[in-house]
């Protein structure tokens, strides 16, 4: 609790072990254990002057690879600079390893509970140049990770679960899995995976055990991943494909529940948006109403029977950032009751002070408003 508020962060990651896949992994799949390894081939100072520049001096640090590929699709100057904010930020990153760290640093800053989500796993599960069994295994290997983690302090490491989607017909029965195993929410990427969307016709099942379920699904992108990402085909540097990726990704895959028809099929799945910022929202919704539903619904009309504002009030919730322009405004548009807030805690994207921030809007949004996004509005989505 912090300052008589109490605190749900919404978004929060683990930083996995490197030995967790050959303890967790099925024994016929640990020849794929993730490994870390040089960035790229041996070369010549010279050539690395060449290639680098002002950079050639500064050793690029090893990178996780499967199989001598390495997980990442990230340019190497980007890495580097990565690699420098990793040697500030040492304590908080190696606190982000143990259930102990993060309940330390959650004691700190007044974070009461925390939903702890991938950061490595959600590379390997999604890509699209393995197959499904390899993903499924990633899968099913962080997610028994995860469980023994949070074990510790279930009431307030919430561990949602992560998913593949390499095979459509198989997600099913591993939502019925995790959810006997006691996880009230799933992780997904919020992109393509093999060419399907969020709302392709193979995933309908999917969906409608969801909501059968009560199962919230949280959608988080993270830049650089092996599947198809927006910007990256068009940016070669990190700058310009992590400033798209995540507000984008997002965009899309709101618009791909809701003009694929999932939301109009399932009234009662939560889904949120995670790390992608509000402020886009009030206009996204104001044209998918005013434009496309308001001039084109026709084409859809057995799939959305609302305009989309209407579906993101029922059952969609979007993380803030605490230093967004126009953010009261933001806040009057969409309701706090549709708005939650998380630190990405011990990402390198965003500052170790993201609680501070936060309730530095008392005054800006009021206390019944921060009071709702803190806590009321993510225990909504989360099903508590």
């Amino acid at each position: 609790m912090r300052d008589g508020f109490r605190i749900m962060d919404v978004d929060r990651h683990v930083l996995e072990p490197i030995a967790l896949w050959p303890e967790y992994l099925p024994a016929q799949m640990r020849a794929y254990a993730p490994r870390l390894a040089p960035f790229g081939p041996p070369e010549t100072l010279i050539e690395r002057v060449k290639r680098l520049g002002e950079y050639a001096l500064l050793p690029t640090p090893p990178i996780l690879t499967v199989a001598g590929e390495p997980i990442l699709r990230v340019p190497e100057v980007a890495y580097l600079e990565l690699g420098l904010v990793t040697e500030r930020r040492r304590a908080l990153l190696a606190a982000a390893e143990t259930p102990r760290g993060h309940l330390a640093e959650m004691d700190a800053t007044g974070v009461d509970v925390a939903v702890v989500l991938p950061t490595y796993a959600s590379y390997l599960v999604h890509d699209d140049a393995i197959d499904a069994e390899r993903s499924r295994a990633y899968a099913g290997a962080y997610n028994r990770w995860l469980r023994d983690f949070c074990a510790s302090a279930k009431e307030r490491l919430l561990g949602p679960a992560l998913l593949s989607r390499h095979d459509p017909e198989a997600m099913v029965g591993d939502l019925e899995q995790v959810a006997r195993d006691g996880a009230r929410a799933v992780v997904l990427r919020p992109n393509p995976v093999e060419g399907r969307t969020l709302s392709a016709p193979a995933h309908a099942r999917f969906w409608a055990a969801c909501a059968h379920h009560g199962v919230t699904v949280l959608l988080h992108e993270g830049t650089h991943a092996r599947v198809a990402t927006a910007g990256a085909d068009r940016f070669e540097t990190r700058f310009g494909q992590h400033a798209c990726s995540h507000p984008m990704e997002a965009m899309m895959a709101l618009l791909s529940l809701i003009e694929g028809g999932v939301l109009e099929a399932h009234p009662t799945l939560r889904v949120g948006l995670l790390e992608a910022g509000c402020g886009f929202l009030p206009y996204w919704l104001w044209r998918l109403d005013h434009v496309e539903y308001a001039q084109m619904r026709g084409e859809v009309r057995g799939r959305v029977r609302r305009p989309p504002s209407e579906y993101f009030q029922r059952q969609c919730w979007i993380a803030l950032e605490p230093s967004e322009v126009m953010l009261d405004r933001v806040v009057k548009e969409i309701g706090a009751t549709r708005m939650v807030f998380g630190t990405d805690f011990p990402h390198l994207d965003h500052g170790p002070g993201m609680v501070d921030e936060v309730m530095a809007l008392r005054g800006a949004l009021g206390d019944e408003a921060l009071r709702t996004i803190l806590w009321e509005s993510p225990c909504g989505l989360m099903g508590m």
